[in-house]
């Protein structure tokens, strides 16, 4: 998009007057008239908003109205945005606090900030200058988003994934999500949060180094990404690790990593490259570990096969509200291939791939946490039986809703502590081995 056409003016709507927008609008034109859009065009992205703002700083202490401090930085900031940035939005994704922002029509922003959301009192000035923000986020990327193509998925190049629905689809007007990337956090770090504690840390610690396979579950906004992104850090860096997702979320910091990202359809609805091609495609570059960032159709069962033929200790995240659900999900889900196989066959192949499933909840504080391990202990086609070896027991709310409670640990079942040990990783103290045979070592050294 051009830099003229993003200064030009945007019309406000008939009978809902707006003077903020207006001045901002007003000011965009005068600024367009003021500049050398040939010289504009030659400086970097930087130098180009010290100009603007130079430039427009003149301008209101020239001709403009009398404003303070405060409200002269502001309508400078605005102008600036609109002309060079998303305008509204822009102050909202320099914000690290902010993980979502929500804009429902021209009228409503809302943002959710530790979990929780807010209503803004921003706005856009017309339903015309939202559409040209959407425009401006796709054509990034290059896609577009008209009546004949009224929805939208794509990722700003900093890495936020962007979801777009219009009218004649959305009856409350154009309505964008962006939700922001997710900051990588170390295990220790979601410990000081509270999402887990130490003797958990150590578990699944043990789990990765050991290539048991995860299964990261939990609801929308539960944290699965950010858990799945530090259990990663855990694998060692001399293995080949393939990473693939809708979105690239993933920050491993390996040296033998491969990023691979799935791809839309173009605006002719071709080239489109889905998580299923890229998962086939994976079991040919010799991975060590393969990443997922979500399982969500034929691909899990491709995802199970690799895990269950040779490729252990490999990780993916699942939508569920439960360990036992995640699983069900994970049959359902892998039903969805076109490869025929019995409903009742997808047991085995879970039975045999899956090890543990971590699942994450969000509480009504806004708080992440892990509030359940689950080992996968049943065989063959055998319905789904799981045996949790740690979760969170939460105590009454105080009045301000804030969750507290505390993690509870149970003993391991001895085939996944024998497991442990021939990969010569300890079970952590605070577990301890199930009493259904004779007794084996808690520690490395008592191994040796």
């Amino acid at each position: 998009m051009s830099l003229r056409s993003r200064l030009a003016i945007t019309p406000r709507e008939p009978g809902t007057p707006r003077e903020d927008g207006h001045l901002v609008a007003v000011y965009r034109a005068k600024l367009l008239e003021e500049i050398d859009l040939a010289e504009m065009s030659s400086l970097t992205a930087a130098d180009r908003r010290l100009r603007l703002e130079r430039v427009l700083g003149h301008l209101i202490s020239r001709e403009g109205p009398v404003l303070s401090t405060a409200e002269r930085t502001q309508l400078i900031r605005r102008v600036v945005d609109e002309a060079l940035g998303l305008g509204v939005l822009e102050p909202l994704l320099a914000d690290a606090t902010i993980t979502e922002i929500m804009v429902n029509g021209p009228d409503a922003v809302f943002v959710e900030r530790g979990g929780r959301v807010e209503q803004l009192p921003l706005r856009f000035a017309s339903e015309e200058q939202l559409m040209q923000t959407i425009e401006r986020i796709v054509s990034t990327v290059n896609r577009r988003v008209d009546e004949s193509h009224p929805m939208v998925d794509a990722r700003l190049p900093t890495g936020e994934r962007v979801n777009v629905i219009i009218p004649p689809l959305s009856l409350t007007g154009p309505t964008l999500t962006i939700r922001r990337f997710p900051r990588a956090y170390a295990l220790p770090e979601l410990i000081a949060l509270g999402s887990l504690d130490e003797p958990m840390l150590m578990l699944l610690s043990a789990f990765v180094r050991a290539r048991f396979n995860l299964i990261v579950s939990g609801g929308t906004g539960s944290g699965k990404t950010t858990l799945l992104n530090a259990l990663s850090g855990l694998i060692p860096s001399h293995e080949r690790i393939i990473t693939i997702e809708d979105s690239a979320e993933l920050q491993l910091q390996q040296d033998h990593v491969i990023r691979l990202e799935s791809r839309p359809p173009n605006v002719e609805g071709k080239g489109h490259i889905t998580i299923r091609d890229l998962v086939r495609n994976s079991l040919r570059m010799r991975p060590d570990r393969i990443i997922v960032g979500e399982v969500r159709g034929g691909e899990t069962l491709d995802m199970l096969q690799a895990m269950s033929t040779g490729h252990d200790g490999s990780l993916a995240t699942v939508h569920a509200n439960s360990a036992e659900d995640a699983l069900m999900r994970l049959q359902t889900l892998g039903s969805m291939s076109e490869v025929s196989i019995p409903f009742e066959a997808l047991k085995d192949q879970i039975n045999s791939a899956v090890d543990v499933v971590v699942q994450l909840a969000r509480h009504a504080d806004g708080s992440r946490r892990i509030v359940e391990i689950a080992l996968l202990v049943s065989h063959g086609r055998e319905a789904f039986r799981t045996t949790t070896v740690s979760r969170f027991v939460p105590r009454p709310p105080d009045p301000d809703r804030t969750v507290h409670g505390h993690f509870e640990h149970l003993p391991l079942p001895r085939a996944v502590a024998e497991k442990l040990y021939v990969a010569s990783e300890p079970v952590p103290p605070a577990f301890g081995v199930a009493s259904d045979g004779p007794a084996v070592p808690h520690t490395r050294q008592a191994l040796a």
